[in-house]
C-alpha cells in the first residue's frame, strides 16, 4: 500500500457537531460503547451525545486534529504532572457525561470513572483522548497519519504520550507506533477491558 497523504487542520467550534458524528459512527459497535449501552436502538439515540462531551472537552481545553476531508479526528489533551483529583472536582467530565447523555445510566460515569483512577500523574504527557476514523475508510493508515505529527513532536521535546484502546485490533496498532501497555487493564464490571498504554519519547 502506498504511503497516504492526509491535509489536516485544527478543527474549531464550527466543527463540533461533526467530529461528535464522527465519533458516533467509528465507535457505535465498539466494545466500550456496546458496554455502556447495551440496548442497540437506545444506544444510537444517544450515543453522540455522550462523545460530544469529549469534543467540548478538547476544543475548550486541547486541540482535535481533523482530516480535511472528515474522515478521521484525534482529539488531544496536554496533561501536566501531579494530581489532578482536585481539578477533577471542579470540571466532573464523568458526571457531565452521565448527565447530557443517560442520567438514569450509571455506566455512563463509572467508565470516566475508572479509566480515570488508571490514568498516570507523573509527567507532562500528550493524552489521545480518542481517535476515529470514518466506517468506511478504516484501514487505510488514516489513524496513523492523523497521529504522525503529534507523535514527532513528542520525540523531538521528549514528551511521553498515553492512551486507553478499548479493542485488541488497536492495541496491536498502537504497539505498532511505540506504545507500551502499562501492565493493569482497566475492568469494566461484567464488561470489556481497557488497555491503558503509554509511549516514551523514541530517538
Amino acid at each position: 500500500m502506498g504511503s497516504v497523504v492526509l491535509e489536516i487542520r485544527t478543527a474549531d467550534q464550527t466543527d463540533r457537531d461533526a467530529v461528535a458524528r464522527l465519533l458516533d459512527e467509528a465507535f457505535r459497535d465498539d466494545p466500550v460503547s456496546s458496554w455502556v449501552f447495551p440496548d442497540p436502538e437506545h444506544r444510537a439515540a444517544v450515543h453522540g451525545r455522550f462523545l460530544g462531551v469529549f469534543v467540548d472537552v478538547a476544543l475548550a481545553q486541547g486541540r482535535i486534529d481533523y482530516a480535511a476531508d472528515g474522515s478521521a479526528a484525534a482529539l488531544w489533551l496536554r496533561i501536566p504532572a501531579g494530581d489532578h483529583e482536585e481539578e477533577a472536582a471542579e470540571d466532573d467530565i464523568p458526571a457531565r457525561m452521565r448527565e447530557v447523555a443517560d442520567p438514569d445510566n450509571e455506566r455512563c460515569e463509572l467508565v470516566g470513572r475508572l479509566t480515570g483512577e488508571a490514568h498516570p500523574t507523573a509527567e507532562d504527557h500528550e493524552y489521545l483522548l480518542m481517535i476515529a476514523v470514518a466506517p468506511g475508510r478504516q484501514g487505510e493508515g488514516l489513524g496513523t497519519e492523523l497521529m504522525r505529527p503529534v507523535l514527532e513532536r513528542c520525540d523531538r521535546e521528549g514528551v511521553p504520550a498515553y492512551l486507553e484502546a478499548s479493542s485488541e485490533r488497536s492495541k496491536a496498532l498502537y504497539e505498532r507506533l511505540g506504545w507500551r501497555f502499562t501492565g493493569t487493564a482497566v475492568r469494566l464490571p461484567d464488561g470489556p477491558l481497557l488497555w491503558p498504554m503509554w509511549r516514551k519519547p523514541q530517538p
